[in-house]
């Protein structure tokens, strides 16, 4: 394979991810073009790449998920490559061909693999072809209520309704006992043709009190692949993540070795090329089995960087050169521990509805192993269309107990206001007996947390107190800066004017 140096790359995504993927491509001397969307004009990604291009208006079904749109712009600015971050267009085939079809460099595996992987049957079938275990179940798609009834009797109840073109906790629901088949069917069906415009649905035996661990893989496309260990992913909400660590608790170095093995195995089945993720099931037994493989950068990939000390950007942008796989095995080893805590507008209190509104004030903590990815700054005003993430928040330290002991610290430290958010939720979970001792499963928010109670109490005086610093909030909020202007300044005080190159009337 020859390499081929990227001198301007397009970043077609938006939020804390398109913001990281520009600040690993400045570190490579690449140049960054953004693409943006009406509402995110002033967005932080739009304001630190060296070129941005307007592609339409605010529902991502006008800009962010239109492919010609992505590839018109990285034409109309002679990009190399286009990086996608995950969601959006990161995980569509005939986006990867119309990129290549282009004459440009899609920055992550190959259409053919994303077609195996993307649809959970494909991808079910060709695990068992390699001899990786996958969860009892179908892997044919499944219509009827009556035959879905036969196979459920068969692998036993409860049962797991999935989309198979699903993701994002969406298209899944747990049947119980047979009477709530025909229902969860049709609901599951309906969910799937809405959310993925497929409506192909199977069904595999629901492990009960599971863990949900995943391994960071890198292959170069050539059938070559490493794992870069595993994170632990069981906080969940609605089937999707919301703190995840690692090392995983859960693992012993045995255990380990044999599920880094499988992922290794997954990846080297479809000649993968660039970063992906092995997700498995891990039952009480200690049996694991095949979930899904996301051929995508993961959103919690920053603990896996902070436990290897990686930067897996750079190393998608190097295999896409040409360059293969910039460690060897042997080089990785897990150092330390490392949680990620995401940062959502999203009231925990009223079953994690989200929310919408301006960042009034934004205090970031630091010290010794913090770092916060995110698209957000003082003034920005978090629109509706997208994802509700604001930001992550990851810390490091020499073990798990002081792992634990610093995320405390800088969850306490930060300060977010604007928007209902989750870091009380956060600061719940890390007092919980479950999440101390690592015996957590994917059930815990489900069965351990209470919205309506898990606050603290506040007493007469704390309350009075809140109420008055609130209020003096508001007022200072309100009072105007002479001699300023929009025109002039973003909220964060940054000269607009001081951007290098923007393209397409911006």
């Amino acid at each position: 394979m020859s390499v081929k140096k990227f001198k301007k790359v397009l970043v077609a995504n938006r939020g804390e991810i398109a913001v990281r993927i520009i600040q690993g491509l400045k570190e490579m001397d690449i140049r960054t073009v953004a693409v943006y969307s009406d509402v995110d004009r002033t967005a932080l990604h739009v304001m630190m790449a060296e070129e941005a291009v307007f592609i339409g208006k605010a529902p991502a079904s006008e800009s962010y998920l239109v492919p010609e749109k992505i590839i018109d712009a990285a034409l109309s600015v002679n990009a190399d490559a286009i990086h996608p971050g995950y969601g959006f267009l990161s995980e569509n085939g005939p986006f990867v061909d119309a990129v290549e079809a282009a004459g440009l460099v899609f920055i992550g595996p190959t259409a053919e693999s994303m077609a195996v992987m993307g649809d959970k049957l494909s991808s079910r079938r060709k695990m068992r072809a390699s001899g990786v275990a996958v969860v009892p179940g179908t892997d044919e798609a499944v219509t009827d209520a009556e035959e879905a009834k036969l196979i459920a009797h068969e692998i036993g109840y409860p049962v797991l309704l999935k989309a198979t073109a699903g993701g994002g906790g969406k298209g899944m629901r747990v049947v119980n006992e047979e009477s709530e088949m025909a229902s969860a069917l049709r609901q599951t069906m309906g969910e799937a043709g809405a959310s993925f415009g497929n409506d192909a649905i199977f069904v595999e035996k629901y492990i009960l009190g599971p863990k949900h661990i995943e391994v960071q893989v890198l292959g170069d496309g050539l059938g070559h692949a490493i794992h870069v260990f595993e994170r632990e992913c069981s906080v969940q909400r609605r089937h999707q993540k919301v703190i995840e660590e690692s090392p995983s608790p859960s693992l012993t170095p045995q255990l380990r070795e044999e599920i880094c093995a499988a992922a290794v195995k997954t990846a080297k089945s479809i000649n993968y090329r660039g970063a992906g993720t092995v997700e498995f099931i891990l039952a009480p037994n200690g049996e694991f089995y095949f979930l899904e493989m996301n051929t995508r950068l993961q959103v919690e990939h920053p603990v896996t960087e902070m436990v290897t000390s990686t930067d897996l950007v750079r190393a998608m942008v190097k295999i896409a050169q040409g360059e293969g796989i910039c460690y060897t095995q042997e080089q990785l080893k897990q150092q330390g521990w490392s949680m990620e805590f995401r940062l959502y507008a999203e009231d925990a209190g009223k079953n994690f509805a989200p929310s919408i509104g301006k960042i009034l004030s934004l205090q970031v903590p630091l010290g010794p192993g913090v770092r916060l990815d995110t698209g957000i700054y003082e003034g920005y005003d978090v629109p509706i269309h997208y994802d509700p993430m604001l930001a992550k928040l990851v810390v490091w330290a020499e073990n798990r107990e002081l792992c634990i002991a610093r995320a405390k610290r800088v969850l306490e430290e930060m300060v977010l206001h604007g928007p209902v958010h989750n870091l009380p939720f956060h600061r719940w979970a890390l007092d919980q007996e479950a999440f101390v001792d690592g015996s957590y499963t994917t059930n815990f928010v489900n069965e351990v947390f209470d919205g309506a109670n898990y606050l603290p109490h506040l007493d007469e005086e704390q309350t009075h107190a809140l109420i008055a610093a609130a209020s003096l909030f508001e007022a200072m909020r309100r009072k105007e800066k002479p001699g300023c202007s929009d025109r002039e300044t973003n909220a964060d005080g940054w000269k607009l004017s001081s951007r290098r190159s923007m393209t397409n009337n911006k």
